[in-house]
């Protein structure tokens, strides 16, 4: 299968909106859809340093998503990616749809001159864990939250 990653743009709203909620509900998560829709405008208009990347096949239809917020760092002098969200439709897994959407969210890293780009997954998630051990190094970090 050919993937190609690009910006998201206007028409992908529809698209973008149902691999976003298959992606909460993948974590069993609830999100608000004000949040939802207040999400899509920021990425698609990159405000707040923050922008959308969508992976599709030769024939346009969407594969997977990936949203990035830029962020300075108390321990650089550049920017931080972080790689917020990350989610390929279940049909397209294991056909390197993560793997292209990983290596244009490092492309757009690179463009801006980021100093670390970084992600988190669940501890259970394996299947994409073998995807991150090839392509990242896993930290001795552990979040906490509030």
């Amino acid at each position: 299968m050919t993937v190609s990653v690009r910006p998201v743009v206007a028409s992908d709203e529809e698209a973008w909106l149902k691999l976003f909620r298959d992606y909460v509900a993948f974590y069993k998560a609830s999100v608000p859809e004000e949040v939802i829709a207040q999400t899509w405008r920021r990425l698609l208009a990159q405000e707040d340093n923050m922008m959308a990347l969508i992976a599709c096949d030769s024939g346009g239809r969407a594969l997977g998503i990936a949203a990035l917020v830029f962020h300075r760092s108390t321990w650089s002098p550049t920017w931080y990616c972080y790689l917020e969200d990350l989610f390929v439709a279940p049909e397209a897994r294991g056909q390197s749809v993560g793997r292209a959407l990983i290596e244009a969210t490092y492309a757009e890293a690179d463009r801006r001159g980021v100093d670390r780009t970084y992600w988190a997954t669940q501890d259970d998630n394996t299947t994409a864990r073998q995807l991150y051990d090839r392509v990242g190094r896993l930290t001795e970090f552990v979040q906490y939250r509030r």
